[in-house]
């Protein structure tokens, strides 16, 4: 690694009632990243991922794992390389959705970051700071018509894994935010990395069951 190496910073904004797997699939794909971009033979890059919440309280995801942050949203100077947004119970994320404190913080990072994502509900979040705003974007099945109610964005069509519209990527439902960690981990780094990142973790998946996603025409949540 070379003297004065400047690490590329990703930040997951988290909340009481977040969902896991939203922060534990990213957080295990982008340290992987870290890990093979820092041996890579031109450029090598450190990568440093850190749980931000609005104080360094420990926290519970929606399955009851306790979570404690790594730093606090003030003390996140300047900007964050990459911003990865996760969803959560409707609960959780009806309060986050006017939550000023945290929107105040997707807002002042959106401002510097290169990539502005999330996945599954955390769209919600994002489109609640205004952030998905002429953007083309996506969620969870279930939550697509709570994403139709802001106006000023274009909901993809069917239920992609993810979407990418400039530096805005949007990921579906819960596990989908493993293939889009991948894509970004070979838009940041490299698609090299990414196919390292995909051996070492054996993600080639072939699910047990098929089926079809039902769709729907009711936002779960009351906003």
């Amino acid at each position: 690694m070379p003297e004065n190496d400047s690490a590329f910073h990703i930040g997951i904004p988290i909340y009481n009632g977040v969902d896991l797997m939203d922060v534990a699939a990213p957080y295990e794909i982008f340290n992987w990243m870290g890990y093979y971009w820092s041996q890579a033979p031109v450029a090598p890059r450190s990568v440093k991922v850190e749980l931000i919440a609005a104080t360094c309280d420990t926290l519970k995801t929606r399955d009851g794992m306790t979570l404690t942050p790594d730093t606090t949203f003030d003390a996140v100077e300047p900007y964050l390389d990459l911003l990865w947004v996760p969803g959560g119970s409707p609960d959780a994320l009806t309060a986050m959705m006017n939550d000023s404190i945290y929107l105040g913080f997707l807002q002042r990072q959106a401002d510097g970051a290169g990539y502005v994502t999330s996945v599954c509900e955390g769209a919600l979040l994002l489109a609640s700071a205004g952030l998905l705003d002429g953007y083309e974007a996506t969620t969870h099945w279930a939550f697509i018509p709570c994403l139709k109610s802001f106006c000023e964005i274009k909901v993809a069509d069917g239920h992609p894994r993810f979407v990418v519209d400039r530096n805005r990527v949007t990921g579906g439902g819960i596990s989908s935010g493993i293939d889009e960690a991948l894509e970004l981990v070979a838009r940041v780094s490299s698609y090299e990395i990414a196919k390292q990142v995909q051996l070492v973790t054996q993600y080639f998946p072939r699910p047990p069951f098929t089926g079809d996603i039902p769709g729907s025409d009711t936002c779960p949540l009351n906003m």
